[in-house]
């Protein structure tokens, strides 16, 4: 089971997704199936986690508990059979999780205990799934992280008749502190925004490095107005992008204008906020 799973990027399981904002995106995994009945009807078999995320407080020397929760929605009409296992995960340099370990921050996929490893849930139903986090004596201070993936199981669905063309999975992320001595320290590699577009969008990038040794949110503003308004065309101030940068890595991120004009003189503040410190680019862009 562990070797299958780690055949497939945690980033690309379903979407390619990036971990991002107050982690509220929901993953769901998906296949095609062929039931066999007397019409042979082709139907979308779906399944998605709740919620998808954790953030926890975790004590050398005790035990975590806790549950989530696997639903098979409405409007589906077969059974989804599932599998369990345990993955590490880290980030890339462009914010985007993988399945990959990174040191003794990826230590907690061996202290993950599944009471079950497999089953089965009806259509427009759910269940809950129980875990256990025994954390060792000498657990280092600061972040850990790791992931419980649940996937589809294709042997079990086709004694029902139910051909799954892909096996897909979906995966439950713990973002853990270890309580201790952590440490809370960042740099901002650069801030910037293009001035002069040929073509594209309107965009402001930054990196940062997380220099601690725990998960640490970096905030992330951009505002556009005409030339000659105070009257915003763009700003994403009310929903700030946020991504959690992780222990030891550095994050380029960028947000753009999606309806940038292809032309137009426009002022344009970006704004990026990390570790207590602010970081501010105001410039005109053409």
């Amino acid at each position: 089971m562990k070797q299958r799973l780690k055949a497939l990027s945690l980033a690309l399981l379903i979407l390619g997704f990036t971990f991002a904002g107050n982690l509220s995106p929901i993953l769901a995994g998906s296949a095609f199936a062929d039931e066999t009945e007397a019409t042979d009807t082709r139907q979308m078999t779906s399944f998605s986690l709740s919620p998808m995320s954790d953030m926890i407080t975790l004590t050398p020397g005790e035990t975590f508990e806790s549950t989530f929760t696997i639903v098979n929605p409405v409007g589906n009409t077969t059974n989804f059979y599932y599998e369990l296992g345990t993955e590490p995960f880290t980030e890339d340099s462009e914010g985007n999780i993988t399945a990959k370990e990174n040191g003794h921050y990826t230590d907690m996929q061996n202290w993950i205990q599944l009471p079950k490893t497999e089953g089965v849930v009806a259509p427009n139903s759910s269940e809950t799934i129980p875990y256990k986090i025994v954390v060792p004596e000498d657990a280092p201070a600061g972040g850990q992280y790791a992931s419980i993936v649940v996937g589809s199981k294709q042997d079990e669905a086709a004694q029902e008749g139910i051909n799954i063309h892909e096996v897909f999975q979906a995966v439950y992320m713990i973002y853990a502190e270890v309580a201790g001595e952590t440490v809370r320290k960042g740099k901002m590699d650069h801030v910037s925004v293009p001035g002069f577009l040929f073509s594209g969008k309107i965009s402001g990038s930054a990196e940062v490095t997380n220099e601690g040794n725990v998960h640490s949110p970096a905030t992330y503003t951009l505002q556009v107005f005409p030339l000659f308004s105070k009257e915003e065309v763009y700003t994403n101030a009310e929903e700030p992008k946020t991504y959690w940068v992780m222990p030891g890595n550095s994050t380029l991120v960028r947000i753009a204008w999606d309806d940038t004009p292809k032309m137009g003189v426009f002022h344009v503040i970006y704004n990026v906020e990390y570790e207590g410190v602010n970081s501010n680019v105001d410039k005109f862009v053409i």
